[in-house]
This record gives C-alpha cells, sequence and structure tokens, in this order.
C-alpha cells in the first residue's frame, strides 16, 4: 500500500491530473503549477512555530521548505500567527521582485529564496486562518496569488469571502494533493516544533549544573546537539 501510494504521489500524470482538478474546482485563472502551504504549530503553549512547505508540478521542493519563529507579543493566537508568517514570506517576495533579476544573472549571482511567487498559497485551517492569511494579501496589495483553506475535521475546503466550504470528493486527485500537501506542512512544522521544544529542555537541564557559564552551554549545543550525546560523551570530549 505504502509503495503504490508513493508511486502515485510521483506520477506526473496523476500530478498534472490533480493540479487541472484544483484549478477547476477553485475556479483559478491558471494551473496551480508552485503551491506553498502554511502551518502553525502550537502545542502546550510553547514556543510557536510555522512552517512552509513548497510544491511544484505536484512534487515536493524540499529545498525551499521553510521554517519560521512566531512573535507571539503580536500574534496571540493561531489566526494572527497566520497572518504574521504570509506577510513575512510575502513582503520579502515584494522585496526580492524590486530588485533588478537579469542583473542578478548576469553578475553569477543567485535569485533570493522567496524570490519566486506560488500561484496558490494553502493553509491549514478553515475560515479564520483564510480570513486572516486574505488580509494579509490585501494588506500587501497583492491580488494574483489565489488562497484556500483546508480544515482537518470534515476535509472542506474554504475560500475567502465564502460563507459556506466546498466539499470535494473523496476520490478527487486534487483533494488527494491537498491533503498530502496540507500533511506535509504539519509534519514539517511538528518536526521543528519539537526540536525547538527540546533543545529549551535540554538547555535549561544544563543551566542547573552548577557554576556552569552560558558560553559554555551554548559550546556544548553546537558540539553535541542532544541530550543523549552529552550524557555519553567522555570527560576528555567534554573538556
Amino acid at each position: 500500500m505504502i509503495q503504490f501510494l508513493s508511486k502515485r504521489a510521483n506520477d506526473a500524470a496523476v500530478s498534472g491530473k490533480a493540479l487541472i482538478e484544483i484549478e477547476e474546482i477553485l475556479e483559478l485563472p491558471r494551473t496551480p503549477l508552485r503551491i506553498e502551504c502554511f502551518d502553525i504549530s502550537n502545542i502546550s503553549g510553547t514556543t510557536v512555530v510555522a512552517s512552509m512547505v513548497v510544491f511544484e508540478d505536484g512534487i515536493a521542493k524540499k529545498s525551499e521548505y521553510r521554517r519560521f519563529i512566531i512573535d507571539t507579543t503580536e500574534a496571540t493566537d493561531d489566526t494572527r500567527a497566520m497572518h504574521q508568517v504570509i506577510t513575512r514570506r510575502l513582503k520579502r517576495f515584494l522585496a526580492d521582485r524590486n530588485v533588478d533579476q537579469s542583473e542578478v544573472k548576469d553578475s553569477g549571482g543567485r535569485l533570493g529564496k522567496f524570490s519566486y511567487p506560488p500561484q496558490l498559497i494553502v493553509v491549514d485551517g478553515g475560515a479564520p486562518q483564510v480570513a486572516a492569511a486574505a488580509r494579509a494579501l490585501q494588506e500587501l496589495g497583492i491580488t494574483d496569488i489565489a488562497l484556500c483553506g483546508l480544515a482537518k475535521r470534515l476535509e472542506e475546503v474554504w475560500l475567502p469571502h465564502n460563507q459556506d466550504p466546498l466539499i470535494l470528493p473523496r476520490t478527487s486527485e486534487g483533494m488527494y494533493l491537498l491533503q498530502r500537501i496540507r500533511d506535509e506542512a504539519h509534519r514539517f512544522g511538528i518536526t521543528f516544533h519539537r526540536s525547538k521544544r527540546d533543545k529549551g529542555t535540554l538547555t535549561s537541564e544544563l543551566e542547573l549544573i552548577p557554576g556552569i557559564r552560558k558560553s559554555s552551554i551554548e559550546k556544548l549545543l553546537l558540539r553535541f546537539k542532544s541530550g543523549k550525546k552529552i550524557k555519553e560523551a567522555s570527560d576528555e570530549e567534554l573538556s
């Protein structure tokens, strides 16, 4: 079954059909060849992080995945966090777009990480999250990027300014692709969140050691990466 799903996910014909379905169902002006999906992770009220995954031609482009630490002094809930991350991502796009790209290429340089805009932004969530993302787009004056949300509970597709969600058939390749993109964003965000949480816990444990300096803690974390490796290290390695 896993091999079948993997083959299906990487089948160009299936991906092409899925993208055309999404274009038609969402009534997009063009096929969404680049889709970016955003997810907010907030576990037990600790560090809030956001993840951004990128799919091009229906295939994950992991080299362009990004993670964001949310400023919780401004974003006090998931909708404000979604507004913040969409704003930050698209501000970078607008800044990169204002650079003379031909000069960058001629000089042998590389385009900025956020230079390429998506044709479709997908957010993990329903009407509130979509409204927050739509507000970010509006505030930045961006009108040529489509937006939708995918709510987990009933797998409903929400569009800006629509009171009711779209319900796609369970057999829809378009729905399967949206689910896969959303689930990948969630997986990527949770992984980052756990690493931040674990590092914070380890830092607290090290701070309990009498006489240890902050600079020493930073060096230990940089060298050994995890609490398990620090515990297993010899006295010579630690010194």
